[in-house]
């Protein structure tokens, strides 16, 4: 998912080979397996190209990291407890980038008050 979302494009099974390879060795038949299990669980789509395909993502990476968090979350079975918990893991700057995340999507009062929805 890293090197597809890197692209920002669809992109082949061969580019991403050929990205990993400058890191590592490693298989075509990999790298196909891996796109192809992505797509078999819906996290690309793929476009046929000649005898092989493109992938591209569903999601941005932002999206695909807060179903992730939310999925994780609605199965706690107390979700305060697991909130707090996962606040107190927090560093200082990712504190702050929650702070903003909740000015944004819910203006400035709601930084302030946790009520304020």
């Amino acid at each position: 998912m890293t090197r597809v979302w890197k692209w920002n494009r669809p992109v082949t099974v061969r580019e991403v080979l050929e990205d990993l390879q400058l890191e590592r060795s490693i298989a075509y038949t990999t790298v196909m397996t891996v796109l192809g299990n992505l797509h078999q669980k819906g996290l690309v789509r793929r476009q046929p190209e000649g005898r092989a395909y493109r992938y591209e993502t569903v999601s941005t990476r932002a999206a695909y990291a807060a179903a992730l968090m939310n999925d994780a979350w609605s199965q706690s079975d107390n979700p305060t407890a697991a909130l707090i918990a996962f606040f107190g893991m927090l560093s200082e700057e990712q504190h702050q980038a929650l702070s903003d995340a909740i000015r944004i999507a819910h203006g400035p009062e709601a930084a302030e008050s946790p009520k304020a929805h």
